[in-house]
Order: C-alpha cells, then structure tokens, then sequence
C-alpha cells in the first residue's frame, strides 16, 4: 500500500511539471502573439481607413492571458531561459567532447566553464594551421611555376640542339640523334603535362566537384522554380489581359521574372563550362 502512494505521489509530481511547463508555454506564446499583433495593427488615427476586420487594439488585448498566469510567468522565465540555456550548453560540451555524457551535472558545469576558453584556443590553432597551409599552397605555386619555367627552358634548348645536330654531315647519325633528342622532348612535354595535371588534381578535389554539383543542382532548382513562377505569371496575364494598369503591373512582374530566370540559366551555363 505504501509503495502503491509513493507511485502515485510521483506520477502527480510529473503531471504537475507536465502541467505548469505547458502552462507557461501557452502563456508566453499567447503574450507574445497579442503583443505582435497589436504591434502590426498600428495606431489607428482619425481620417485613416479602418482596420483589418475591423480589429481594435483593445480587441485584441482582452485576449492577454490573465494577470496572475502572466505574473507567474514572468517569475518563472529566468528559470525556463537558465534551464534552456544550461541545457544548451550541455548539449555543446558533448558535442565537443562525448566523454562528458556521463559526467555529473556538476562536473559538467565547471567543465561548461572553461569551454569558451578551449574553444577560443581551438579557434586559434585551426586559422595558425589554415595561415600556415596558405603559405605552403603559395609556396608550392611559386615552386611549381618556377619548375615549368626550367623544364620550358631545357625544352627550349633540346630543340636548339636538336636544330644544330641537323646541321651535321652525318646524316645518319643526325637521324639518331633526332629521333633521341624528339623522343626526349616527348618526354619533358608528357612530364610537363602530368605536373599541370597533377596541379589540378590538387587544386580540384573531389569535394570541391561535389560542391560545384551542389550549386549547379540549386542553380537548376532556382531556374525550375523561376520558370514556375514565370509560367504562373504567363496565366495570369492571360487571364487578366483587360485589367488596365493591374494588367502593366502583371506584365512588370512577368518581365522581372523572366529575366531572372534568363540570368540563373546563364549562370549555369557559365558554371558548367568552368567545371569542364
């Protein structure tokens, strides 16, 4: 018996946390919806049209929930802001370190403490390694381009040796020589061509083709749904066609549209031909 109260004792416990938290929910949301609502109506002066549906503010401030359930939230918003706030922080520090999950409520906290601190330092090491990369990526360019400078240069001068050797009365030798020297400038060309496209290897990763398909594929989305749009304004004018100045209005709509689209396609068309 006594274990059957002690149940039911806390199922009323739960219920009562249950209520009071979806009670404070209904009276924010209801005081903030009023409040905005009677923000958007504005003042209503004399002269003036009236209002939408013919609302007052006064009309809509009889739906204020009642003093006292906001007063009791009002009490109650620094704890629900704290409980949330907490729990985000908590979420952030296992996030980051999924070690923490287990960790108590109160080592959590000291831990949330100093994670500002750690992730300002992690910030710092992240853009240390981003600094030093970029100057490696500058390096490796200036690197790169000074060796196709050189290899250019021994092409230059394989092919001015090659030009001499067939100035030689030998012709036979002359011959071998060529086919030597044109074999080995096949060489440094094919060498050549695998440094640039091993340069562009690097420079074109799979992710980065993976994010230029992304945008191309929003690009496609955004022009389907401006030739949606452009096609919805196309019945519109059709059916409207007798509308006066409603009807140049529609016609400067469709226009603006159109053009849209035009410049989204040709964006694509640009993207495409910069991915090949």
């Amino acid at each position: 018996m006594r274990m059957e109260e002690v149940g039911w004792e806390k199922v009323s416990s739960n219920l009562f946390v249950f209520y009071s938290l979806s009670q404070f929910h209904e009276t924010l949301e209801q005081r903030l919806l009023v409040t905005e609502l009677a923000r958007l109506l504005g003042p209503t002066q004399d002269g003036e049209a009236p209002p939408l549906l013919g609302l007052e503010k006064a009309d809509l401030l009889q739906l204020m929930p009642p003093s006292e359930d906001f007063v009791w939230m009002r009490a109650r918003l620094p704890q629900e802001v704290e409980e949330q706030l907490k729990k985000k922080c908590f979420t952030l520090l296992c996030y980051h370190n999924p070690s923490s999950d287990s960790d108590s409520e109160t080592l959590k906290a000291a831990k949330v403490w100093n994670l500002a601190e750690v992730l300002v330092g992690e910030k710092q090491q992240c853009q240390d390694a981003k600094s030093r990369q970029k100057e490696q990526t500058v390096l490796l360019e200036k690197k790169s381009a000074t060796y196709s400078q050189v290899l250019l240069r021994c092409l230059a001068l394989l092919q001015r040796l090659l030009q001499e050797h067939r100035l030689k009365t030998q012709s036979e030798l002359d011959r071998i020589n060529a086919q030597y020297l044109e074999i080995k400038c096949s060489a440094m060309i094919l060498k050549l061509r695998m440094e640039e496209l091993k340069i562009l290897s690097d420079t074109y990763t799979a992710e980065k083709v993976e994010v230029h398909r992304l945008i191309r594929d929003r690009l496609e989305g955004a022009i389907r749904l401006q030739e949606q749009d452009m096609e919805k304004s196309r019945q519109v004018l059709n059916t409207y066609e007798v509308l006066g100045e409603e009807f140049e209005m529609l016609v400067k709509e469709y226009t603006q549209l159109k053009q849209a689209t035009e410049n989204k396609r040709w964006a694509l068309q640009e993207f495409s031909k910069a991915c090949r």
